[in-house]
């Protein structure tokens, strides 16, 4: 049964995407030149596709919200201008709250597109610009609860919906300024700067000081590694594996200088990098590290830590 909706509500989008026409290409127009805001609104499970639509377009850069039809005729009309375009979905295209809409609409001056499988019906005949979303059946057994009909026309809208942003030339900076908080938008603007350790706060050693003064120092700073620093400068890193290393193959030895054991060639990040970035990197090391130095111009201003960076909801 399930593969059996999957593929009946798939084909039935393969053939809206067959009989695209001018109309949606003239849709995509209107809803790009709209002066004021792009409007949906719908009853029941066209509601919802509706509402829907109106999130995809306003985080896509559309400014849009939904019109409820039901308080529409008692006040909510007050939010519509001339220069808005209103969506409106219903199947059947004879949905009472729908259809009594279009005589005001038209009277305030905004543009009417239907989505509607029946595009001769009485919407249909009222609308300025009709999408069709026909469809031979609904998966449900018994043709009756909207299952492909709400399918295509949720398909149909994200169409329009990134037809128009790519039009607009909406891009992932822009993307990024309407979801700040949410992992996509984090994945586009955090950076490493935002997630490492100041170096005020992380393990720093003398190429000089003992291992003994290293691990008091990862220690107190709750890093399993300690930076090894010159005048400011980067000369390596003493990670818990190199520790350990060392005491297996020389134990007792807690006097050896930190320059002794370690990593002069340790993997370093750019502060402007991506968060994002920094994690492929992380996973795209030849060996498991949790730590890599942050460094401008091979001054060391920073550590960026692994468990950090995944507690920073990029992922």
């Amino acid at each position: 049964m399930g593969r059996r909706v999957l593929r009946q509500e798939a084909e039935a989008v393969q053939t809206l995407a067959d009989q695209l026409g001018d109309s949606f290409s003239e849709a995509v127009e209107w809803v790009l030149g709209c002066t004021g805001r792009v409007l949906t609104c719908g009853i029941g499970k066209s509601g919802h596709i509706a509402r829907k639509t109106a999130g995809t377009l306003s985080s896509t850069g559309t400014p849009s919200g939904f019109l409820q039809a039901a308080e529409a005729v008692h006040g909510d009309l007050g939010m519509v201008t001339g220069g808005d375009v209103v969506i409106l979905y219903s199947h059947s295209g004879e949905t009472d709250e729908l259809v009594r809409l279009f005589p005001p609409l038209r009277s305030i001056g905004a543009r009417t597109i239907l989505v509607t499988g029946r595009p001769k019906s009485s919407a249909g005949r009222l609308a300025d610009l009709v999408l069709e979303t026909h469809v031979g059946e609904e998966a449900c057994p018994n043709n009756l609860a909207p299952t492909t009909s709400t399918t295509v026309m949720l398909a149909l809208s994200d169409a329009l919906a990134l037809a128009v942003m790519e039009r607009r030339g909406f891009s992932p900076d822009d993307f990024a300024r309407f979801h700040p908080s949410g992992a996509l938008g984090k994945r586009l603007t955090l950076t490493v700067a935002d997630v490492m350790r100041p170096a005020a706060e992380i393990g720093r050693v003398g190429p000089g000081d003992s291992i003994l003064e290293v691990i008091r120092t990862m220690t107190e700073a709750h890093v399993g590694a300690a930076c090894v620093v010159e005048e400011g400068l980067l000369r390596g890193i003493v990670s818990e594996s190199d520790l350990r290393r060392h005491l297996l193959k020389d134990p007792g030895r807690m006097d050896v200088p930190a320059a002794q054991i370690m990593n002069s060639n340790a993997a370093t990040i750019t502060p402007d990098l991506l968060a994002m970035e920094a994690l492929e990197a992380f996973q795209n090391y030849p060996v498991k590290i949790g730590e890599m130095p942050v460094v401008l111009e091979d001054r060391l201003i920073g550590l960026l830590v692994l468990k950090d960076l995944l507690r920073s909801g990029i992922v």
